[in-house]
């Protein structure tokens, strides 16, 4: 199983590590595309603070993310897991995993980064500002910049199981799994229900949607699921306690789409 997650807006300092290795970096095949992009981050960053925040869309109060793009070559790196931070990586909660349940998750998560592209939660990195959604002077929109890179390189990635995909719309534009991977994909979406004037109705609401994802996540790994299908991942999810609504695609290679539907979150 391969889960692709969006990284965190907000994110935990480098702390006092030794600084980033780029090829040391997971999925080699996009240190290519890494380096463009870190490139022209720290250049912009260092040159110009009030062209980059505009192109970041940073405010006043976050200037400070500007002069930390701007040392990225030579800030603390952290594992990926630890520097990520936010409602889903706080439901989630890599840190206190079982060993065993932490090994799986060293395997099967893939974090999607507007910088890095994707990485493994073992990947050092340092904390760094910067969306898929920021676009590049040199570069554009950092979705479609990913697009050729991620095609070439991800199929491999996903091998033959089932992808679990979580991510953002931003995030999920950096790679759409196509063909016979589409088909064995799910992508899940959290709907909150409330029951008002004896009327049920649904809602995406960010926080469940976030803390949902991550729950499910972490509960998937502890119970050691190893749903081979999109199928059979609806069938483990019911058994985990989830509510759990979909429908099968109408056509051969479509992903699935899965609701999640949750009254409460549960911490």
């Amino acid at each position: 199983m391969l889960v692709l997650l969006p990284p965190s807006e907000g994110k935990a300092a480098g702390g006092s590590g030794a600084p980033l290795k780029p090829e040391s970096l997971s999925l080699p095949g996009l240190a290519e595309a890494r380096a463009g992009v870190l490139d022209e981050l720290v250049e912009l960053c260092a040159a110009d603070e009030l062209k980059a925040r505009e192109v970041l869309g940073l405010s006043e109060g976050l200037r400070g993310e500007v002069a930390k793009n701007a040392e990225l070559r030579s800030a603390p790196a952290r594992p990926a897991g630890e520097i990520y931070t936010g409602v889903l990586y706080d439901a989630l909660g890599l840190a206190d995993l079982t060993p065993v349940a932490r090994a799986r998750a060293e395997e099967s998560l893939l974090v999607f980064s507007g910088l890095w592209g994707a990485v493994r939660i073992t990947d050092r990195i340092p904390s760094y500002r910067c969306s898929m959604g920021v676009k590049l002077p040199g570069r554009g929109a950092l979705g479609a910049y990913w697009r050729g890179p991620m095609a070439e390189v991800l199929p491999a990635v996903a091998g033959e199981g089932l992808v679990l995909d979580l991510r953002s719309a931003a995030y999920a534009s950096a790679w759409k799994p196509k063909g016979e991977v589409a088909g064995r994909t799910a992508t899940v979406r959290v709907l909150h229900s409330q029951v008002v004037d004896g009327v049920e109705k649904r809602s995406v609401v960010s926080h469940f949607n976030k803390a949902t994802k991550g729950r499910l996540v972490r509960d998937l790994l502890l119970a050691g699921a190893a749903p081979a299908s999109p199928g059979e991942l609806v069938e483990v999810l019911r058994g985990l306690g989830y509510v759990v609504e979909t429908d099968a695609p109408a056509k051969a290679g479509r992903a699935w789409g899965l609701d999640v539907v949750v009254t409460q979150i549960h911490h």
